[in-house]
This record gives structure tokens, sequence and C-alpha cells, in this order.
């Protein structure tokens, strides 16, 4: 993306560059791969390089342009951000300050589409790809949003030197395994071509597929959802309803056995002191959030039937609880951040307060079951409920 504002014209400008390099990897991948490997065939090494190449190259696009330099969910060492500044460079998804930019304002301005630079609200084709190969009011960058990035030395060091890096990483590694291996062409379609065409394409999946299908648990009114089947091809990134909901965790798939590979990284990293200040969303907000969800979809399919009061006074039950448990964590947060005779709380204190908090979430997980039950038992064009 460029820094100049749309023009006036209602004519489409098309990217050329974009365009051109879409459409050869992805004929390249089509065509030139298969045809070798009937011919002559690919070798295991190849393919393993394929895999590595391709696992650095998402890692470094969900690890580091989206969680660490994007949201700012954690923070890493300089080795760690230099490797993913490297691949990230390999996936050829623009430099790590326009990524950001334009995710950040993806952020800002979600389903805007004149704001939101791949709004889902255009359909599939262009949250897809097309946002990149045409102009749109949406296809400019103006980095205030990136202030903090543009002081980052690593992210402009990659800005400027982009076009060497992109060819040295794409082109340069793979001729020298292809030259080690003794078969640079098929190392180059493997690790090169395919590879990039299946980088740009998962990556692209979150922006299409993440938000027309799937899941919204905990925010109903954006269009990003959580995809489980998509989430198994981009290390984990697939829980994007949570993400735009959260989006300082360095979480995407918050519960233990959610597969989010990319969280696993951080985290085993976290453990050799190469990442730290690893953020996450407070649990009570988390199901706070999922609570009040459910009261909307509750209060939707209670619209749906004939008699409804008996419905809405069970509703209006739970409502009340719901205002009383908020009440009540509202007065521990103040406690707890607060002072008391001049003093901050003791260790004590502090100890008591998180144990009510932790009850209070606690409470709030045993609501969302009860209106889970409740949603459930609701049936269309029913009468009123029973006692």
């Amino acid at each position: 993306m460029n820094a100049t504002p749309l023009s006036s014209s209602n004519q489409r400008k098309r990217f050329w560059i974009p365009t051109i390099l879409f459409a050869s990897t992805g004929l390249l991948a089509l065509t030139a791969v298969p045809i070798y490997g009937f011919v002559y065939g690919y070798h295991w090494y190849q393919w393993l390089a394929f895999a590595i190449f391709g696992a650095l190259c998402s890692f470094s696009i969900a690890a580091g342009n989206h969680r660490l330099w994007s949201h700012k969910s954690y923070e890493a060492h300089w080795s760690i951000r230099l490797l993913f500044i490297l691949f990230s460079a390999a996936a050829m998804q623009n430099t790590t300050l326009n990524w950001c930019a334009s995710h950040r304002y993806h952020h800002q301005f979600i389903d805007d589409n004149n704001r939101d630079p791949y709004s889902a609200g255009r359909g599939f084709w262009f949250s897809h790809i097309d946002w990149m190969m045409h102009e749109y009011p949406s296809s400019y960058l103006d980095y205030k949003n990136v202030k903090d990035l543009q002081r980052d030395q690593l992210v402009m060091w990659q800005h400027d030197n982009y076009v060497p890096i992109i060819i040295a990483m794409n082109l340069g590694l793979p001729i020298i395994l292809g030259i080690i291996t003794g078969d640079v062409l098929g190392m180059v379609l493997l690790a090169g071509v395919l590879r990039l065409v299946v980088n740009h394409h998962t990556t692209f999946m979150i922006n299409s597929f993440g938000h027309l299908w799937g899941r919204r648990p905990y925010k109903g009114s954006i269009s990003a959802r959580d995809n489980a089947f998509l989430n198994l091809f981009v290390f984990g990134e697939g829980y994007h309803n949570y993400h735009h909901t959260f989006q300082i965790d360095y979480r995407s798939g918050i519960r233990w056995f959610q597969y989010d590979p990319t969280k696993w990284l951080i985290k085993s990293l976290s453990l050799v002191g190469l990442t730290y200040n690893l953020r996450v969303a407070p649990p009570i907000q988390v199901q706070k959030v999922k609570v009040e969800q459910l009261f909307k979809q509750a209060r939707e399919k209670i619209e749906k039937i004939k008699d409804k009061e008996s419905w809405q006074e069970i509703l209006e039950s739970e409502a009340r609880g719901f205002a009383k448990l908020l009440k009540n964590w509202k007065s521990l947060q103040f406690l707890r951040h607060g002072e008391k005779h001049g003093q901050p709380p003791s260790e004590w204190e502090l100890t008591s307060i998180q144990t009510k908090i932790q009850e209070l979430e606690y409470g709030l997980k045993m609501q969302g079951k009860r209106l889970k039950i409740l949603i459930g038992k609701i049936r269309p064009n029913e009468g009123a409920a029973t006692p």
C-alpha cells in the first residue's frame, strides 16, 4: 500500500505488483510444480524444506507481525524478533510496518467498507485477495497508527530494505539448499514457489473464511468468527471472534486443549526467557462477555415465540443475578486498585479479593451454563414456559 490518497475518480486502479505476484506464483504452483514432480519427482528433504520454511513464515506472521508487533501482546528477545522479521518478509505479505498498519485499521474499523482495509462486508473475494490488487478508499495508509513501530529499528530496517530481503529469503535460501542437495529447480519450486502460495492463501483465509463462516461466542456484532476447521491451517489464528474481542491476549485459543501452535510457541519461548511480559485477558472479563452474548441470543430466541412472558420472567431473573455479580466485581476491582487509609491493599487483602473474584468468575460460568440450557429449551412457535 502507498501513502497517497485515493483520487476523486471512480475508476479502480489496479496494483500490478501484487497482481502479477499472486497470478505468477499461483500459475507455477498449479502447473510447474506438479509437472516437475511427475517427470523428476521430489525428494523427502525438499518436502522437509517446504514444511520448515512454511512453518517459519506462518509463525513469523502469526507470532511476529500479528501478536507481537500489531497487538503488543508480549515482548521478545532481539534474536526472535530478527527471525520473525526475516521470515515474515519471506512470506511476502508486505513489510511488517505496512502489515501492522493495515491490521490495526482492520481492528479499529472492522466491517466498515470504506475504512476497514479488508472488510468482509465487501464479499469473500475482496477480503481474501482483491483488496491488495485494486484501489479502494481503504487502500492507503498514513502510518498514524504505527508511530511506535517507526521507532523500532528492526521493523524499519526491514521496511527500508524489503526488496533485497525478500529476494534473499525466497530465492537465495532455496538456491543455496538446492546447490547443497543437487537439485536447485526442485528446491525452488517446493520451498520457494509452492510454499509461498500456501503461506499466502492460508493467511488470506483468516480475512475471508474467518469473517464469513463460524461461531461468534464472544461478540455477535462483528463479522469475525471462531472457525475450528480453518484453525487447523492457520497456526491457531482461527479463534478469530475471541481475538477481535480480546486483541491484547497473546493467545487465540485460551483453553489448554484448543489448537493454537502460536500460543504454544510464545509460551515455550518464555520458559527460556526469549519472550516475556505475556498479556492475557482477565478470565472473569472473558466470562462476562460470553454471558452477555448468551443473554443476547436468549432474547432474540424468545422474541420469535408466541407466548414469551414466562420465558422473559426467567431471563429477567437471570439478568438481575448477572447485574449483582457485575456490581460485586466492580466493588472488588475498586478495592484491589484503590487505597484504604492512604495505604495500598495488603498482601492478605489482595489474596482475599482475588479469591472473591474467582468465586464471581465461577458464578458467571454457572450462569452461562444455565443460559445455554434455557436457549436449548426454547422452541420456535411454542407456548409458555413449563414451570
